[in-house]
């Protein structure tokens, strides 16, 4: 999962790919680097680390590409880190070359060239240098027909006035500009210049020149591209005074629920049986929404991890409804599945956050979240934005009403918890380890408020169903071993209240979230979060806030990185 950006125009190329970079570094922080030519030479600046270590250079010209690497095929290490340049050719890559270590092995015996770097991307830059005969179109389209995996490239010739881009699995889309165009993996690279974009579909090559744009397929023929005006400003994907973006979309939640229960729902044909298939948090949230509309619907729902699903030979029947949930738009394993879906005639629905992304734009129906972009990694407002789309469609397949204006207030009360969960997190942040336990609707929840812990704080936390402890996890309790146990007062309260009291019995700490007033739980618990009560079926969109908000301050105690935690990405784009 990597960020690539290119510019060809009038200005200097080099502050304007540098603050592209640095609006996608979600994508990936392993290294980053830029390349720029300039009277028929290239420059190159790229180091391992952030992108913020690029600042102090500044390379000339009005042409360049640009990357942020999430390692993939070689270590985090400066040779590893694009671009690449041979001779007077350099390239940037996201993705996987499946066939790389062949063709590597192919050209060192044909062209006796000797590869700088342990990853696969290189690889495609020596093709083109290859296939080369003064086009540099057509040598990356016979480069293509060699290529096998998931790619989006770029790639420019030091005296030549144009970059050539492809793509293949991976997103990639162009911004046109006024005498300027430019291409990258998200439309945040480019926002503050142009809001007209052409998103380049699977199997097409684009080259752009600063007024020309020219797309074809894979076979060399010219393709009539759609452009789009987008919707969004700078000024959402910026902090707002936060300290961190993952802070400030856990507080936007009260409007971003607000919003998307305003989506409509206009799927008519209730089905008989839903598949819903996701990755992660939205995996989680997929649970949560199996749960909800075999209670509320009463239709049989089967929960599936997309990257499991898309190889188990899965029996999908074409009267079934694929759910597909993914913020992105770009999970490849969940666009997979889609895929997959399709091909079996399955009708197939889309729970997404970016619009026309690749997934929205290859499922029958698409219902979009209104979140705005979500730049932290640890996806919040996207999950709870999900759930309320979930939480529509159970109610409109059982055809019933639910009081959202209620909802609205409660969400608005729960995330007003954020300063006394800060003084909670500063009594836990030194454990190691966390127990998460629920039930019912809950259990889906600890699983994702264990994920967070894990993923922007560090800590080791172990998410099951409460009624497991006996078979196998209570023999992790002990003094040094937290349990963070959902107990609100819903069908399942007493029996979540015997398991904390077998924590409880075997000095094990417990912290609990419950329904304000209740008395019972804090005469048991360690320490009490207090959540507003709302409907049983509704707790999973209260008690998510509390969860992330515990998460969020434990490692900002820890001043661990929020926003870019260690080893991850946000957008998912390769197996």
């Amino acid at each position: 999962m990597c960020g690539i950006i290119g510019y060809i125009g009038q200005k200097e190329a080099y502050p304007i790919l540098l603050a592209g970079l640095e609006r996608m570094e979600y994508r990936g922080y392993d290294s980053a680097g830029i390349c720029t030519a300039n009277n028929n030479q290239l420059f190159l600046k790229k180091d391992i680390g952030r992108v913020k270590n690029l600042k102090t250079t500044l390379l000339p010209g009005t042409k360049g590409i640009g990357h942020t690497r999430w390692a993939t095929h070689g270590g985090v290490l400066p040779k590893n880190a694009h671009p690449f340049i041979l001779d007077n050719f350099t390239l940037i890559h996201n993705g996987i070359i499946e066939n790389h270590l062949e063709l590597k092995e192919n050209l060192r015996k044909t062209t006796n060239r000797a590869f700088t770097s342990d990853t696969d991307s290189e690889v495609i830059l020596h093709l083109i240098k290859k296939h080369y005969q003064n086009n540099l179109l057509k040598a990356v389209q016979k480069t293509i027909t060699q290529l096998q995996g998931a790619y989006a490239f770029a790639v420019m010739k030091q005296d030549t006035d144009e970059i050539i881009a492809a793509r293949n699995g991976c997103p990639l889309l162009i911004g046109i500009g006024n005498n300027e165009n430019f291409l990258a993996s998200d439309i945040a690279a480019f926002i503050e210049h142009t809001k007209k974009v052409i998103y380049l579909n699977d199997f097409e090559i684009a080259t752009i020149t600063p007024t020309t744009i020219n797309i074809y397929n894979f076979q060399g023929k010219e393709q009539k591209p759609k452009i789009k005006e987008i919707r969004g400003n700078i000024e959402q994907a910026e902090k707002q005074g936060y300290k961190h973006f993952m802070l400030k979309e856990i507080m936007e939640q009260p409007t971003t629920i607000a919003e998307t229960l305003n989506v409509p729902i206009t799927i008519t044909k209730k089905p008989n049986r839903i598949i819903i298939i996701a990755c992660g948090t939205a995996s989680y949230a997929g649970l949560v929404g199996k749960y909800l509309i075999e209670k509320i619907a009463r239709i049989t729902v089967i929960h599936e991890t997309a990257s499991e699903f898309r190889y188990k030979d899965p029996i999908i029947k074409k009267e079934d409804l694929i759910i597909a949930i993914s913020q992105s738009g770009e999970t490849a394993d969940t666009l997979a599945a889609v895929r997959i879906s399709k091909q079996q005639q399955a009708q197939t629905l889309g729970i997404i956050n970016v619009i026309d992304s690749t997934i929205a734009q290859e499922v029958e129906h698409v219902i979009y979240t209104r979140c705005g972009p979500e730049i932290g990694v640890a996806s919040t407002k996207a999950f709870t934005a999900q759930l309320t789309i979930l939480y529509k469609l159970a109610y409109h397949f059982a055809e019933k009403t639910w009081n959202t204006e209620e909802l609205k207030k409660k969400i608005t009360e729960t995330v007003a918890l954020n300063q006394s969960i800060h003084h909670l997190a500063q009594k836990y942040f030194h454990y190691h380890n966390f127990l998460y336990i629920g039930r019912n609707l809950n259990y889906p929840l600890v699983l994702e408020g264990a994920l967070k812990l894990k993923e922007i704080s560090y800590i080791h936390a172990e998410a099951y169903p409460a009624g497991e402890l006996k078979h196998g996890p209570i023999a992790l309790v002990s003094e040094n071993t937290p349990t963070l146990a959902l107990c609100p007062q819903d069908e399942v309260y007493e029996k979540t209240l015997n398991n904390i009291q077998e924590i409880k019995a075997r000095n094990g700490k417990v912290i609990a979230i419950a329904t304000e007033d209740d008395e019972k739980i804090k005469q048991i618990a360690n320490d009490v979060i207090y959540i507003p009560k709302v409907e049983n079926d509704l707790n999973p969109l209260i008690v998510a806030i509390p969860l992330q908000l515990f998460a969020y301050h434990i490692a900002d105690i820890k001043e661990c990185d929020i926003d870019k935690p260690r080893n991850l990405a946000k957008s998912v784009t390769v197996e």
